[in-house]
């Protein structure tokens, strides 16, 4: 979801710099926060608060995500071609579904958003299993409600831990270069099928 299809880099950078203001800090350094959002918002919360130790941080929490959740679609926008190739999924019959480490809510939240979304097929979140990417159970159970089966499938993100996910499942994988990533990662050691510059390019893709 965040860094695939949608750009929510703006929504949650405004969250943060809420929380930061509440105590009296700075808003946050923009690249270095959009390198940090597929990671996760632990991740985003080290970036924003480095002094603080983990402990700390986490109870910071509830609180972030309670910023992000009240403002959570007011700026984010679907990367260019993303509306596109989805309408094409939809009129060649192949249906597509959202894998997030995102929590649901939150997910559901941002796509409820995008009108492009009503196509989605089902939307399995961070918590809602026990487990979250890389490990594959979460991309299983989108299989499982969509009624086909792995190996037909193909999964896109822009972080390794999708990519790791994807092959645990025995999915092909797309590293979509668009995304967010730390200047020091290597999307050409991830191991996927394929590197993707723009959702344009897979439109241009007959078969994976």
């Amino acid at each position: 979801l965040d860094g695939t299809l949608v750009d929510s880099a703006p929504d949650l950078m405004a969250a943060m710099n809420r929380l930061l203001a509440r105590y009296g800090g700075g808003a946050v350094e923009p690249d270095g926060f959009r390198a940090t959002v597929s990671k996760g918002s632990r991740a985003m919360l080290k970036m924003a608060f480095p002094a603080l130790d983990t402990e700390a941080r986490e109870r910071l929490l509830p609180d972030f995500l309670a910023l992000y959740a009240s403002d959570v679609a007011r700026h984010s926008r679907a990367y260019e071609g993303v509306p596109e190739l989805l309408s094409a999924l939809q009129v060649r019959g192949v249906p597509w579904a959202v894998v997030t480490n995102k929590p649901a809510a939150l997910a559901h939240a941002v796509m409820a958003a995008m009108p492009w979304a009503r196509s989605c097929a089902t939307l399995v979140g961070g918590d809602t299993l026990p487990v979250k990417k890389p490990d594959p159970a979460p991309l299983r159970l989108a299989c499982t409600t969509m009624a086909v089966t792995p190996t037909t499938c193909v999964y896109i993100g822009d972080d390794e831990r999708d990519i790791l996910a994807a092959r645990a499942c025995g999915m092909r994988s797309v590293a979509a270069l668009w995304g967010y990533r730390d200047a020091d990662e290597d999307p050409t050691q991830w191991g996927a099928d394929l590197l993707a510059e723009s959702p344009v390019e897979l439109l241009r893709c007959e078969r994976w």
